[in-house]
C-alpha cells in the first residue's frame, strides 16, 4: 500500500498510467480543459501531473483515481469486488461453537484493532509551518468559466462534534475568497454541517482543519458515504492495512494526517455567512450561488516539496465516477445486511450517483420490488435516490443497455411506477424546493399472478447451453482471423 500521495504518483509513473505535462499550463481554466479531455478518454485516461503551473512552482496532480485500475491500485486490491468480499467476511465471521472456533476469530478481532488511527509526534505535513501563510501561494484552480472563483476541490475537512468529540472527515468544496478565507460548502445533510449547527446553537466557534494531498486510502475514505457516527479513519485504516498516522495541528485542537502534503488550519464563526458559487458541479451543470459559512485560516503547514492535489467535476464521466464505483462495491455488503434480498446494484455515471439507481433482487413475494424502493429511500445516503429501478436477479444491472431493454419490455407505466416525496440531494436542481422533492420507483421485475398479472409472462429468447458453447468456440476463431472493421472475408 502507498504510504503517501507521492509514492502513489511514482507508482503510476512506473506503470505507465501517468502523463506528466511539462509545458506551462494555467490553473485558470486551462488545466480543467486538459483534465476534462483526459477524463473523457475510454476507461478514464491517465493520471496527470502538471509540472509547471503558470505562476507557481508547486506541481498539480489530478485524475489520479480516474480509472478502475488506478482506483484498485489506490485501495490495494485486484478488483473492487475482491474488497467487497473481504468486508463481507469481516462483517459475518463464523459463529464460534467452542473454544477452538473462538480462537480462530482472534485474528479478526486483532485486524479490527489495527484499524484504529495512531498519534505520532511529528510528520511530513509540518516540515514547513506558516502562521502567516496565504492561499495565494497555492496553484488553486478556477475550474469552469462561470465559477464564482477559484476552488479547492479535493479537501479532507476535519471537524469534531462540540458535544461528543466525535470526529468527522468530509469532502466539501471551498471557494477562495482571499488569501486567508474561503467558503465552506457544508450541505445540510453532511456530518460537518451537523457539527457546525451544534456549535452555532451554542454560540461557539468551530475549529476546522483541511488536509490536501493525503494518502490514497484516506483520500477515498473522505468521499465514502459512511454511516453517521463512524470514523472515516477506521475505513481508511482497513483499506490501507495499517493504522493511519495523525499529528497534532499547530493552532487548532484537531489531529491531521501526518502524511498529507498541505494542511490548512482555522475556524468557522457562528452566524457568519458569505455568498458562495456558482460552481460547475458533478451534475454537469452549475450549482447556484448561495450563502455558506466562512473558513478563516490561522496557519498553513506543508511538506518541503508539496504536491497540490485537485479533482475536476462536470459532465460525466469524470474522476468521481470511479470514486463512486468504489463506494458502490464497498458498501454493497453493508446494504445487504439491511436488505439481504439485493443481488447487485449500480449507480450509472449518467445518473450522477443519486439520480438513478439500478437494483437486482431475489424476488420472493408480491410487491417485493416496492419494498426495496421504500427501503432504499429510508437508508443512509440512498435516501437521495431520485429514480430507483428494480429488476429480477437474472438481469445484469452493470449493463445499462440490458436494464433499459428489460424496463422497456417489463413495465406497464400505470401499474409499475410509484411516486413518493422526501429529502433530495442539495445539488438536485429540478425539484420545486431545495433539498425536497419527488422520487420515482420503477418495478421492472416479472409480474406474478399474485400481483394481478393473469396473462402468461413471455420467455426470453436464448440459445441452448450446448449450442452456446459451440458457437463461442467458432466465433473465437472467426474473430481472431479478421481485423476489426474490415470487410467480411478479408484479412
Amino acid at each position: 500500500m502507498h504510504a503517501d500521495l507521492k509514492s502513489f504518483v511514482d507508482d503510476l509513473d512506473r506503470r505507465g498510467w501517468l502523463a506528466r505535462v511539462t509545458e506551462p499550463v494555467s490553473p485558470d481554466l486551462e488545466m480543467t480543459a486538459v483534465i476534462d479531455l483526459a477524463s473523457k478518454e475510454p476507461l478514464g485516461g491517465p493520471g496527470l501531473v502538471f509540472e509547471q503551473p503558470t505562476g507557481f512552482d508547486m506541481p498539480v496532480a489530478a485524475n489520479l483515481f480516474g480509472s478502475l485500475d488506478r482506483m484498485c491500485l489506490a485501495l490495494g486490491v485486484a478488483s473492487l469486488d475482491e474488497l467487497a468480499r473481504e468486508i463481507d467476511g469481516l462483517m459475518t465471521p463464523p459463529k464460534p461453537s467452542g473454544l477452538l472456533d473462538a480462537m480462530k476469530l482472534l485474528p479478526v478481532v486483532g485486524r479490527l484493532t489495527d484499524l484504529l488511527p495512531k498519534s505520532v509526534k511529528d510528520g511530513p505535513c509540518q516540515e514547513v509551518v506558516k502562521l502567516d501563510g496565504s492561499l495565494d501561494e497555492l496553484p488553486i484552480l478556477r475550474c469552469w468559466p462561470e465559477d464564482g472563483g477559484r476552488y479547492i476541490t479535493f479537501p479532507l475537512v476535519f471537524t469534531k462534534d462540540p458535544g461528543t468529540g466525535m470526529r468527522n472527515i468530509g469532502m466539501y468544496r471551498m471557494q477562495v475568497f482571499d488569501g486567508r478565507t474561503t467558503g465552506m460548502h457544508w450541505q445540510r445533510h453532511k456530518g460537518g454541517a451537523q457539527h457546525y449547527r451544534i456549535a452555532e446553537r451554542e454560540g461557539k466557534r468551530l475549529e476546522v482543519a483541511v488536509a490536501l494531498g493525503a494518502e490514497p486510502a484516506l483520500c477515498y475514505a473522505a468521499t465514502a458515504p459512511m454511516p453517521e457516527g463512524l470514523d472515516e479513519l477506521l475505513l481508511a485504516g482497513f483499506l490501507a492495512r495499517r493504522r493511519i498516522e495523525l499529528v497534532k495541528a499547530r493552532t487548532v485542537d484537531l489531529e491531521v494526517p501526518a502524511q498529507a502534503n498541505i494542511v490548512l488550519e482555522g475556524y468557522v464563526e457562528p452566524g457568519e455567512r458569505r455568498r458562495e458559487g456558482p460552481f460547475g458541479d458533478h451534475t454537469g451543470f452549475y450549482s447556484l450561488a448561495d450563502d455558506f459559512p466562512v473558513f478563516h485560516i490561522t496557519c498553513i503547514t506543508m511538506r518541503k516539496k508539496p504536491i497540490y492535489h485537485t479533482t475536476i467535476v462536470g459532465i460525466p464521466p469524470m474522476e468521481d465516477v470511479y470514486l463512486g464505483k468504489a463506494s458502490e462495491r464497498i458498501f454493497l455488503p453493508l446494504i445487504r445486511k439491511t436488505i439481504p434480498e439485493i443481488v447487485d446494484m449500480h449507480f450509472p455515471p449518467e445518473g450522477v450517483f443519486h439520480n438513478l439507481v439500478l437494483i437486482s433482487i431475489d424476488k420472493r413475494y408480491p410487491g417485493h420490488a416496492r419494498k426495496i424502493m421504500n427501503a432504499c429511500w429510508g437508508l443512509g445516503q440512498l435516501m437521495f435516490s431520485k429514480v430507483v429501478v428494480v429488476v429480477d436477479r437474472d438481469v445484469n444491472v452493470q449493463d445499462v443497455s440490458e436494464v433499459a431493454w428489460v424496463v422497456g419490455t417489463h413495465v406497464d407505466p400505470e401499474r409499475d411506477i410509484q411516486f413518493t416525496r422526501g429529502p433530495m440531494d442539495d445539488l438536485e436542481n429540478a425539484s420545486d424546493l431545495p433539498a425536497y422533492g419527488s422520487k420515482m420507483g420503477i418495478d421492472a421485475t416479472r409480474k406474478w399472478p399474485s400481483e394481478g398479472f393473469t396473462r402468461e409472462w413471455p420467455t426470453r429468447v436464448v440459445t441452448t447451453e450446448a449450442a452456446g458453447r459451440r458457437a463461442a468456440a467458432i466465433w473465437s476463431r472467426l474473430a481472431g482471423a479478421h481485423t476489426p472493421g474490415a470487410p467480411r472475408g478479408s484479412r
